[in-house]
């Protein structure tokens, strides 16, 4: 059932295979998209150009979700939670500042939630938090091959070896917040 509460996150934390996967799993989301979004140069942007660093563009995935369901607060702490927000300009072996942990905010009530949410988490982390806080100027969504990529290649090294990491994470800690 969807209702008239539906809201938009914009979230980078590293590769958007990995956090797509985690929130397709969220009570209350309704649709994941991959793609890009803060970059310096005008219009969309291929992957190659994504993955060569120079765009200035992260990867991130676009949630929608019912905040009658799951809060925004939901959404960050999850997000925080499931990928390493201290590590600046990586996560794993993804380098560069295209794999970045960013939140875009919507509006400036996501931009409050989403500096309460890095304040309240922040004792939980041994190193300072990096994940920058931009707002949203536009999202470009990936390719057809780059959506619902796990779902779609569970057998890949790169999902066995990175996501279901992830997936055990998200069920380990936020499992009162899974379908």
């Amino acid at each position: 059932m969807t209702t008239n509460n539906l809201q938009v996150a914009t979230l980078g934390g590293g590769c958007f295979w990995c956090t797509e996967a985690v929130f397709q799993e969220v009570k209350g989301v309704e649709k994941v998209v991959s793609g890009y979004a803060g970059g310096n140069v005008p219009g969309h942007p291929t992957y190659r150009e994504i993955c060569s660093g120079l765009t200035g563009h992260a990867e991130v995935i676009q949630i929608t979700f019912d905040a009658e369901i799951i809060s925004f607060e939901d959404i960050l702490v999850i997000f925080m939670t499931t990928h390493d927000p201290t590590t600046l300009n990586q996560q794993g072996a993804d380098r560069g500042t295209q794999y970045r942990s960013v939140i875009f905010y919507q509006n400036e009530v996501q931009q409050k939630i989403a500096q309460e949410v890095l304040k309240q988490i922040q004792p939980y982390y041994n190193d300072t938090i990096v994940t920058e806080l931009s707002p949203l100027l536009i999202f470009y969504a990936a390719t057809k091959e780059h959506q619902n990529y796990y779902r779609e290649n569970t057998q890949q090294g790169y999902c066995s070896f990175v996501i279901e990491p992830k997936l055990a994470k998200l069920r380990k800690l936020h499992a009162d917040k899974l379908k």
